[in-house]
């Protein structure tokens, strides 16, 4: 059995406060934090530039020049702003957190040489520990000799309604209805396709945050990870 890594897993469906709750545990546990998500949203901003129709023939060809020359970097936000992230030199930090963009993140989250590249460029990241990274299959497929592992669940209610204050704050305006549909069907997409699908690890502790607020759910975790640390 491959040694435990000092590193923290937390994957769910999209809005369930992963990233958020992922900053606030990292600086508590003095860890770096690691936005995958924003890594595929960085992708699928990149092939909707390209004009790139991953369902036309010959898509594949495409898809794979395109992994071989993108140029992504990301950088920590400001305190309680989200990661910020870069392509081409280019700050897009604004343009990947859309609800178009994430729709595009799962859309090409299922492409296996989407999935390869960056999962490689993942554990490169994680290799010395003391990480926390969110996502959607970081526990299962990507970081699997993570010590810790969490799974952040809430309704698709609650998500569509923390998403619309979201962008509310940030001056956009989205129909909560529109973001309810979004989110269900990205759920369905994300749990239903057959490559790293949305489930939770077999060792991850699975939390329900409907009704409990940030700080109940870092201070959860973080009982979680002292009790394990300390057996």
């Amino acid at each position: 059995m491959a040694e435990k890594q000092n590193i923290v897993t937390i994957d769910g469906p999209s809005g369930a406060g992963k990233s958020t709750i992922s900053k606030l545990l990292a600086a508590r546990l003095h860890y770096t934090y690691l936005d995958t998500g924003a890594m595929y949203r960085v992708v699928g901003l990149q092939v909707a530039r390209a004009g790139l129709d991953l369902d036309a023939a010959g898509a594949g060809e495409k898809l794979a020049r395109l992994l071989e020359t993108i140029e992504m970097h990301l950088a920590p936000g400001a305190e309680g702003e989200e990661t910020r992230a870069f392509l081409a030199g280019e700050d897009v930090s604004e343009a990947i957190r859309s609800p178009e963009m994430a729709m595009a993140a799962s859309r090409v989250s299922a492409e296996p040489q989407v999935r390869q590249k960056l999962t490689e460029m993942q554990r490169s990241l994680a290799a010395g520990g003391a990480i926390v990274a969110e996502g959607r299959d970081m526990g299962t497929v990507v970081l699997p000799q993570a010590r810790f592992k969490f799974f952040l669940d809430a309704s698709p209610a609650e998500r569509a309604r923390r998403r619309q204050a979201q962008l509310s704050a940030n001056g956009v305006r989205v129909e909560y209805d529109e973001l309810l549909r979004q989110i269900e069907k990205r759920d369905k997409a994300d749990s239903s396709r057959s490559l790293a699908p949305l489930k939770p690890a077999a060792d991850a502790v699975v939390i329900d945050s409907s009704s409990m607020t940030i700080e109940e759910v870092v201070a959860f975790m973080l009982q979680c990870i002292d009790g394990k640390q300390g057996r």
